[in-house]
């Protein structure tokens, strides 16, 4: 089992198989429903299969960043997204001392946090239960149906494809042969375990609870960051529901850290924690409208895929919610290997290209699981330590990270994820000026008489080179016998702050990272070399 050539398990012969198909996506959160949807775009074949029986009616994802909201708009759908979210203009940090109602201790202004590194230079807060209903019907839009109640049973893999198992809710059994098989099935995922790949890491003790309630003085577009000893709690609107979303620990007198029992932490209600939550949040809770608990994982799979079967998303890795990273990492995994299938199937690259889809996401999980655990652990740490960090610490870093200039750019770059880089790819290559291959193409803001930013020929899904000043006639006719388009923007003070290079081509690849930056006087050269080491045809 360990090499991923796995056999079904014995049991009545499936009653149906429909005829092969490129991609069977498994799983239809937020990371499934992106992967089909930049599949589906770009004419990939495909099937979604979730085991539940719809969309979810609660999450606990709150907050979808500039860095997806880019993503977005490359498939034309930002626009809609913000126009559903609530843009978050202040964010509140609160220490709660002792059984004393907590106190504001830093107070930040996100409005411009991110302006001129990102079209969407803010946070936004959008909850993941209506993030997934969106998806769902912008993927019907497109003629992809989502097939609930269907789950994956089992699979085998081959060299030329993956056969599996499907069992769909009425007791049918269907065959079914994908080339690729794309597990986003979450942390129990069947397809990792299936692929047996380790999962290592550990549960949190904390018991978290989520919920949606309306709070005394109406509707708060804010959020708040409440922190005390071994409790947490966040507040943030719900733009959909005219609700405030609370997420946090439930105390340690009500779920005591050595208590295991599912069943017993089942029955605790809101009313256990009331007291508690309304003097660390600051508010008087008028309604609660929905109330749950969970427990959450620190956990990354010791290979993001085996074969032609991938894990992604949850399935992959799954950290402490600090710092609203995890469902936003999960579609960058998917935005990552649907380009890269995509040019596989379609015959414009070689199926080795997919090893790159590892190799890239995988890292920067490690880090964000190791570094948002211990920022939780810290955060909410007993003793000196936890108030230390509580009280000096954190309200420190949040200052200097928004005070002044290179701090707020910093931040935004970290929490946004604009700033995630593949310099160790296979396919980043050169550096010229301050960005280098694999970096995330820095957005450039348009002059007011300029028109269209940089931004705007990504919405190609495709290969492109980009010049910023003048393309010399030798890479002008290589693009053109390459059949790789040529974008040439003026010149600007704003391409020398983001650290471009004048007359230096960058190969942009599908996802608008860097993939080549050549400054030199033989930039077609490089192109034609780069195009060829990796088997890439730039058109079809």
């Amino acid at each position: 089992m360990g090499s991923g050539a796995l056999h079904a398990e014995d049991h009545a012969m499936p009653q149906q198989t429909r005829t092969p198909l490129p991609v069977l996506v498994v799983g239809a959160g937020p990371t499934g429903l992106v992967l089909a949807l930049s599949l589906a775009r770009r004419g990939v074949a495909l099937r979604i299969v979730d085991a539940a029986d719809g969309p979810g009616e609660h999450s606990r994802a709150m907050v979808v960043q500039a860095r997806t909201l880019e993503f977005y708009r490359q498939l034309g759908l930002a626009r809609q997204v913000v126009a559903a979210g609530v843009k978050v203009e202040t964010a509140h940090l609160r220490e709660a001392r002792g059984e004393l109602a907590s106190e504001e201790v830093l107070r930040i202004s996100f409005g411009d946090l991110g302006q001129g590194q990102s079209p969407y230079p803010f946070l936004l807060a959008y909850p993941q239960d209506d993030h997934e209903r969106w998806l769902v019907e912008q993927l019907r839009q497109l003629g992809v149906m989502v097939e609930w109640q269907v789950r994956l049973e089992d699979f085998r893999q081959s060299g030329t494809g993956v056969s599996g198992t499907l069992a769909h809710a009425d007791g049918r059994r269907e065959d079914v042969r994908a080339d690729y098989l794309c597990g986003c099935d979450g942390v129990h995922s069947v397809v990792r375990q299936k692929l047996a790949l380790d999962f290592a890491g550990g549960t949190y003790r904390q018991l978290y609870y989520v919920a949606d309630v309306t709070i005394d003085g109406g509707f708060d577009r804010d959020l708040y960051f409440n922190l005390g000893e071994q409790t947490l709690a966040l507040m943030l609107p719900v733009r959909s529901r005219g609700v405030q979303r609370l997420i946090g620990l439930v105390p340690p007198e009500v779920a005591p850290l050595d208590n295991d029992d599912p069943d017993d932490t089942s029955r605790i209600t809101f009313e256990d924690i009331r007291a508690k939550v309304e003097r660390l949040v600051g508010v008087t809770v008028t309604g609660v409208n929905w109330f749950s608990t969970y427990r959450v994982h620190h956990r990354v799979a010791s290979h993001f895929g085996r074969g032609r079967a991938f894990v992604l998303g949850d399935a992959a890795h799954v950290h402490s919610p600090a710092g609203a990273q995890g469902m936003n990492t999960g579609i960058g995994d998917a935005i990552n290997l649907a380009w890269k299938l995509a040019q596989v199937l379609d015959g414009r690259a070689d199926a080795s290209l997919l090893a790159s889809y590892e190799s890239e996401r995988i890292a920067f999980a490690r880090q964000l699981v190791a570094t948002t655990d211990a920022a939780f652990k810290r955060v909410v740490a007993s003793g000196t330590a936890g108030a230390l960090a509580r009280r000096l610490l954190l309200p420190l870093a949040m200052k200097l990270g928004t005070r002044w200039g290179f701090g707020r750019h910093v931040l935004f770059r970290t929490l946004s994820q604009i700033g995630i880089h593949y310099g160790d790819s296979p396919l980043s290559e050169g550096r010229a000026g301050h960005v280098a291959g694999g970096d995330r193409l820095p957005w450039l803001e348009p002059a007011e008489s300029a028109g269209e930013d940089n931004f705007a020929p990504l919405a190609s899904l495709d290969w492109q080179l980009h010049v910023y000043g003048l393309a010399d006639v030798a890479l002008a006719s290589a693009c053109e016998s390459m059949r790789l388009p040529l974008h040439v923007f003026a010149w600007s003070e704003a391409a020398d702050r983001a650290g471009l290079a004048r007359d230096a081509a960058y190969l942009i690849r599908p996802d608008g990272h860097v993939a080549l930056a050549a400054g030199g006087t033989t930039n077609a050269e490089s192109v034609r070399a780069y195009a060829q080491a990796r088997k890439l045809r730039f058109a079809g």
